[in-house]
C-alpha cells in the first residue's frame, strides 16, 4: 500500500518563500465552554481576541480553511442540538449549523445501532477539492462533506464493516471521554492517498480514495500482555504527515513515539531517547513545516494510574532536530514547579513563520506561545475553559 512518490522541489521552495514572507496569524481555541480567534500581526507581538463564539458548547475543534481563508468549520455539541457542525465565511462574524451535520446510517432492522456523541477532527480536503471537507466522530466513524460542511454522508465501508467495528469496541473501550476516530489526513500530492486513526482501532491507510483501507501497525508497542497483532488494543493519540516530505509520518501514541518513513510499513519507536524520569508518553504532536527532521511534543505523566499532568508538575515541550536521535527540554518562560495541567492531541500546532511560532492550550485554560520554535516562552490569555485544541493558520486579506 506503500506510495513512492518524489517530493517535488518546487513545492518546498514555494513553502519556505510564503513562510518568510510577513504575514497575519489567527489562532482558533477550541474550548469546553465555547471558541475564541485570536487575531494577530505579522510579527506575532499584537493579538486581537475574537469571542467567546458558541459561548457555553462544547467546541472540538475549530478550523480554518486554507483554500480561501476565511471560511471556518466548528465541531460543536449543544445542549438542545446535540452534536453538530457549524459554518462561518465570514472568518466567525456570522454562522450557520450544517443543515445534515454528521451521522451514522440508520441500522437496519433487528441491527444494533450508533449514534455520533459529538463531531471531534475536522480536515479540509485536498487543495483540487474545494468544498471537501472530513470528519472523525466519537464514537469511530469517518464523514465527509462535499459542499463546505453543509451536509455530511458517512465515507468509504468503515463505518458499519464488521471487522472495523470489532477494532472499534464499545464505548466503554475508548479513551475517558469517548473512542474517536482522528488524525484525518490528506496526502498534498494525491487526494486518494488518506490516513486516519482510531482511538482505539489503529491507523489505517488509503490509496483509492478511501475504497479500501490498509492497517499500518508494524512496529507500534502495546499495554503489556495484549496481542500487538490485534488493532483494537492501538491507541494511537496523534498521527502527523511531514510537510516537507510527505513520505514521512510521525506518531504521538499510548506507547510512546513513533516515527514511520515510507514506503516502508513499520514505525520506529524514537521516543526512547527521551529523558526517563520524563518518558515519552503524550497526546499532541507538532511537526516542522520545512524541517522534516524537526518536531515537537508536550510529554505528560503516563505513569502508573496516568494522572494526566505534566510531569512532576514541571511542564516542558521537547524537541528533536534530528528525527528523534535526541531531545531537548524547552522551558524557559513556563511554571517551574506545582503546574498540574497538560495538553490534549489537539491542542499544540505551528505557524508557517520563519522562525517558526509554537502554541498551546492547557486544560487549565492557558494560551501560551513561542515565537522562535520553543526556546521562549510567554502566555497568551488566561481563564479560559479547559482547551481541547488550537490551530494556526493565515486569513486572507478581506
Amino acid at each position: 500500500m506503500a506510495r513512492k512518490i518524489g517530493k517535488p522541489a518546487d513545492r518546498t521552495q514555494g513553502a519556505t518563500t510564503r513562510a518568510r514572507r510577513a504575514r497575519r496569524v489567527l489562532l482558533t481555541v477550541a474550548t469546553r465552554k465555547g471558541a475564541w480567534v485570536y487575531h494577530g500581526d505579522a510579527a506575532r507581538k499584537t493579538w486581537r481576541a475574537d469571542g467567546p463564539h458558541f459561548l457555553g458548547h462544547v467546541i472540538s475543534h475549530l478550523v480554518l480553511d486554507p483554500r480561501d481563508g476565511r471560511t471556518l468549520l466548528a465541531a460543536a455539541k449543544t445542549g438542545h442540538l446535540g452534536p453538530t457542525v457549524f459554518r462561518s465565511t465570514d472568518l466567525g462574524r456570522t454562522w450557520r449549523e450544517a443543515a445534515r451535520p454528521p451521522a451514522f446510517a440508520k441500522a437496519a432492522d433487528g441491527k444494533e445501532g450508533r449514534s455520533v456523541d459529538h463531531t471531534f477532527w475536522l480536515t479540509p480536503g485536498h487543495a483540487d477539492e474545494a468544498g471537501v471537507w472530513y470528519a472523525g466522530t466519537s464514537p469511530q466513524g469517518l464523514f465527509r462533506s462535499e459542499d463546505g460542511g453543509v451536509t455530511w454522508q458517512p465515507f468509504s465501508p468503515i463505518n458499519d464493516d464488521p471487522q472495523y467495528r470489532k477494532w472499534m469496541g464499545t464505548v466503554q473501550d475508548g479513551t475517558p471521554d469517548g473512542p474517536k476516530l482522528h488524525s484525518i489526513i490528506v496526502d498534498p500530492r494525491d487526494a486518494a492517498h488518506l490516513y486516519f486513526a482510531m482511538s482505539g482501532g489503529g491507523v489505517h491507510e488509503s490509496v483509492d480514495g478511501g475504497r479500501t483501507w490498509a492497517l499500518i501497525l508494524k512496529g507500534l508497542d502495546v499495554v503489556e500482555g495484549f496481542d500487538r497483532t490485534e488493532a483494537s488494543f492501538h491507541d494511537p493519540h496523534c498521527v502527523r504527515l511531514c510537510p516537507s516530505n510527505p513520505d514521512r509520518l510521525y506518531q504521538q501514541n499510548h506507547c510512546g513515539i513513533y516515527r514511520l518513513d515510507r514506503p516502508s510499513d513499520t514505525w520506529v519507536r524514537i521516543g526512547k531517547t527521551m529523558p526517563k524520569r520524563v518518558g515519552d508518553i503524550g497526546f499532541p504532536m507538532v511537526v516542522h513545516p520545512r524541517e522534516a527532521d524537526t518536531v515537537w511534543v508536550f510529554p505528560m505523566d503516563g505513569t502508573a494510574v496516568w494522572p494526566r499532568t505534566s510531569p512532576e508538575g514541571r511542564p516542558a515541550a521537547y524537541a528533536t532536530r534530528n528525527g528523534g536521535k535526541t531531545w531537548q527540554r524547552l522551558d524557559a518562560g513556563l511554571p517551574e514547579s506545582q503546574a498540574w495541567w497538560t495538553v490534549k492531541r489537539q491542542a499544540m500546532t505551528a505557524d508557517a513563520a520563519d522562525p517558526v511560532g509554537l502554541y498551546f492550550g492547557t486544560t487549565s485554560g492557558e494560551l501560551w506561545m513561542s515565537r522562535d520554535e520553543g526556546r521562549r516562552w510567554a502566555c497568551m490569555a488566561r481563564h479560559l475553559p479547559e482547551i481541547y485544541a488550537v490551530e494556526a493558520a493565515e486569513p486572507w486579506s478581506r
